[in-house]
């Protein structure tokens, strides 16, 4: 037997965008929930991840970071991440695959970006360094999470921090030093506020 349907909240131009985020999360996404990986926002976050490692190859060919193809390909697979979340909104494809997907992309995006950013000196490396140590516990963290059944909720914070961090990195591979430094500085302080609150809030999932 099929399971059965979900009821789809009307689909307003707030929650299309993902500015109204109010009401329970889809309980397809809830851990104990199939993965259910055949979706359309799932070939978006796969299509992603294979870009990460194209990136970093341009990258580390070029000669200072600096260049077309390595700003166009960190911005496809940036930016694409805002479109998998419509699609899942307009098809109500979720799944728990995708929820356990994004937020791993996203951060393998980051310090894939930091890595290139190191290696040629585009940004302050101690920020660079806080920063991917922070993505590298929040992947541990998850995993640990995860096997022990506790839900990590994304907190507002988290949710926006990603914006001036990947703008840091995406202005640095254009080559605007200043605008990517000033953005670094923001994101690093705002990821930091996140990963308070994501331990803070960490609680046991109710179906686990």
């Amino acid at each position: 037997m099929g399971e059965p349907p979900v009821e789809r909240k009307r689909l307003t131009f707030g929650r299309l965008v993902g500015v109204d985020r109010s009401g329970p999360p889809p309980p397809q996404t809830l851990s104990g929930a199939p993965l259910n990986p055949w979706t359309i926002p799932n070939a978006i976050g796969v299509a992603r991840l294979l870009l990460i490692p194209i990136f970093l190859i341009v990258s580390f060919n070029s000669d200072s970071g600096v260049g077309v193809w390595p700003a166009v390909l960190f911005a496809v697979a940036g930016w694409s991440d805002y479109f998998d979340g419509i699609a899942a909104r307009l098809t109500g494809q979720y799944s728990r695959l995708g929820t356990l997907l994004d937020p791993v992309v996203d951060r393998l995006l980051v310090v894939a970006g930091v890595v290139a950013c190191w290696y040629h000196e585009l940004l302050p490396r101690w920020a660079l360094a806080i920063l991917v140590a922070r993505e590298l516990f929040m992947l541990v963290v998850g995993r640990i999470a995860l096997s022990r059944g506790i839900e990590i909720r994304v907190n507002m914070v988290g949710r926006l921090a990603i914006w001036p961090v990947l703008s840091a990195l995406e202005f640095a591979f254009i080559g605007l030093e200043t605008l990517s430094t000033i953005l670094l500085y923001i994101g690093v302080a705002m990821t930091l506020v996140a990963t308070v609150l994501y331990v803070r809030d960490a609680r046991p999932s109710t179906s686990a």
